[in-house]
């Protein structure tokens, strides 16, 4: 078994493990991994719960079809994480429930949207920045995203919902769903007083375990 094909499997498995615990739904949400001379996404209308491997898009280094179906309509997303962090192998995007009701609220901090509610949020995700809403396809999106991937590897999109990167396809797909995890607690705390990590607990996980 060639590697592409493992990272078929591998893409269609754990789409399948997202969509069964209801992290996507329907046709949203889309996953893409770097190969040696281009990427791998999830089709366009697909829903991650029964991709077929086989149908999986692959792109050549110029976001050109080179086999499989039509790639996701956001691969603009993808490739704006791509250009601006290098050592990326991966990108997760998702519509997930927790997650983009966060990004709908009107008193969150745009800077860094979620508080260290624990150390392996800090570890996987550390700061998440708010991307503006922008309507779904829009160029000003991607460069949105770009202006702020060359800084965090996940950002979250308002009204819409977060696009993390990580070095491997299995690394992006734990981060995002560390992210929406700690999204529910803080939707579940947001009315009690909570006890955050302190400004030096969260300095020494990102000095131990960079992002």
């Amino acid at each position: 078994m060639s590697s592409e094909t493992k990272l078929r499997d591998a893409i269609a498995r754990l789409a399948k493990s997202m969509y069964d615990r209801g992290l996507t739904v329907g046709s949203s949400g889309n996953i893409s991994v770097r190969v040696d001379n281009g990427w791998l996404m999830t089709p366009t209308g697909s829903t991650m719960g029964c991709l077929d491997p086989s149908r999986i898009s692959k792109l050549d280094d110029d976001g050109v079809l080179i086999n499989g179906d039509p790639p996701t309509k956001e691969t603009f997303l993808h490739r704006a994480m791509y250009e601006m962090r290098p050592g990326t192998g991966a990108v997760v995007h998702l519509h997930s429930t927790h997650s983009v009701a966060v990004s709908c609220l009107k008193d969150i901090d745009p800077k860094n949207v979620l508080p260290p509610i624990t150390a392996y949020y800090v570890m996987r995700i550390g700061t998440l920045p708010l991307i503006p809403y922008f309507p779904p396809g829009d160029i000003k999106l991607a460069n949105a995203v770009r202006e702020m991937a060359s800084k965090h590897h996940a950002v979250l999109l308002a009204n819409h919902g977060p696009v993390v990167a990580g070095t491997s396809l299995e690394d992006a797909v734990y981060a995002t769903e560390e992210l929406e995890e700690t999204a529910k607690l803080f939707l579940m705390l947001k009315n009690l007083n909570t006890s955050f990590l302190t400004d030096e607990q969260v300095e020494t996980l990102k000095n131990k375990f960079p992002t």
